[in-house]
């Protein structure tokens, strides 16, 4: 009996630790790794007020499902949200079906094309799908949404929200800034943008909006609608950029350089071991991977990495064939990590090899042709048989070619 007690007497223990914390331990768990958090005290004031109040936050992300995957860029916001649902509070990830028409101007040095409405509905419920890889689909802490619910809003309800902001408030944005001076056109579609942002907050009365660094002004400037509209002001936690493989520059579908959380295994694992080295760190921070040990060979960190990424998407298994695949594939054949990447062209499903190869190699056709004859070519260190001179752009594009034994070169088709 005495041994019954004490077990649940440490059950209800373990439930209550969550309820004792502070809100300023729990605020300095949930913005850990951020980029900043704002106003300065603003969430810990939020946390106690719903401690006090009894209630969950309301936890904002929006997506604009300008591109079919979600990838591992979006997966640092996605994953700060899960942070919030262990907590006990409700997300509410918005998927920004109507603002996707116009194309989030941030970071832009020119307007975004225009994506279809059929385009739109695909991404939106391919979004929908992924995300539930990463939270919890609990109806009590999650909510899915669509701002076609209420940016469809009639020409007196625009009309309002249009003077909440002015247009010199708007200019102070450093990508419209820049535009302006350069005399780069924008669109007055455009300028609607962050107003339809920050109408979210209002429309799901946000206690709490996530986003990248990228975001910082629509979402303050969300801060002054739902001011404006007599709601409590949001607080913000924005996060640091994820780089893309490239090292360099944001992750992106459209450059690139991205990791789809729906990639197969190897491909997860291939595409992380061509991040280099200097970006490893960010990585292991942002998507909360504990690194190896600081004394690891960068190459043994790296594997730690990329296997962790995968046993996250698929599991521990699929990330240890993931790394046996990779080493019979490319260190078995010294195929290197970091190979330059060429774009190709074409236009019917297939490419002529010694063509692309001449122009990739900087040789002459006949001598590329001639290597191909005579099993000089490898695509993924598999040798090409002699009469594949032609062969589907599909199978070309993401291959590493070697000719000879130390030359390679990444092929991507271009589009």
């Amino acid at each position: 009996m005495l041994q019954l007690i004490v077990e649940a007497s440490c059950s209800a223990l373990r439930l209550a630790l969550p309820l004792m914390q502070s809100a300023a331990s729990k605020s300095a768990k949930l913005t850990a790794n951020a980029a900043e958090a704002l106003p300065a005290g603003a969430l810990e004031a939020k946390l106690e007020l719903a401690e006090k109040e009894g209630r969950q936050l309301r936890v904002k992300l929006g997506l604009d499902p300008t591109a079919p995957d979600i990838h591992l860029g979006h997966s640092v916001v996605l994953t700060k949200l899960r942070e919030f649902q262990d907590q006990g509070h409700r997300v509410v990830l918005i998927v920004g079906d109507y603002t996707a028409r116009v194309g989030d101007p941030s970071g832009r040095s020119e307007t975004r094309p225009v994506l279809t409405a059929e385009e739109i509905v695909a991404n939106a419920q391919s979004y929908e799908a992924q995300a539930a890889r990463i939270l919890d689909q609990d109806p009590e802490r999650y909510e899915l949404r669509f701002n076609s619910e209420w940016l469809n809003m009639p020409m007196t309800d625009l009309l309002s929200l249009m003077r909440t902001t002015t247009v010199a408030q708007l200019l102070e944005r450093e990508d419209f800034a820049t535009r302006y001076k350069g005399g780069s056109p924008i669109s007055v579609l455009e300028l609607l943008y962050p107003l339809m942002q920050g109408y979210d907050s209002v429309a799901i009365e946000s206690d709490v909006e996530i986003g990248g660094t990228d975001q910082t002004f629509n979402i303050l400037l969300g801060r002054d609608i739902q001011r404006h509209y007599g709601l409590p002001e949001q607080a913000v936690i924005t996060m640091p950029i994820l780089v893309g493989i490239d090292g360099a520059e944001k992750m992106s579908k459209t450059k690139g350089n991205e990791i789809a959380i729906e990639a197969s295994a190897d491909e997860m694992f291939g595409r992380t071991m061509r991040l280099p080295d200097r970006a490893m760190a960010s990585w292991f921070e942002l998507l909360a991977i504990s690194p190896p040990p600081q004394s690891s060979e960068p190459r043994d960190q790296k594997v730690a990495l990329a296997k962790a990424i995968v046993a996250r998407f698929h599991d521990a298994a699929a990330a240890e064939r993931a790394e046996a695949q990779f080493v019979s594939q490319f260190v078995d054949h010294e195929i290197p990590d970091e190979i330059d990447s060429v774009a190709f062209d074409a236009s019917d499903g297939s490419v002529h090899l010694p063509m692309v190869i001449a122009d990739a190699f900087g040789i002459s056709r006949s001598e590329a042709r001639r290597l191909v004859e005579q099993g000089g070519v490898k695509l993924d260190g598999t040798v090409v048989a002699s009469a594949e001179l032609d062969i589907s752009a599909k199978r070309l594009s993401g291959s590493v070619v070697q000719i000879g034994r130390r030359r390679f070169k990444r092929f991507k088709l271009r589009v």
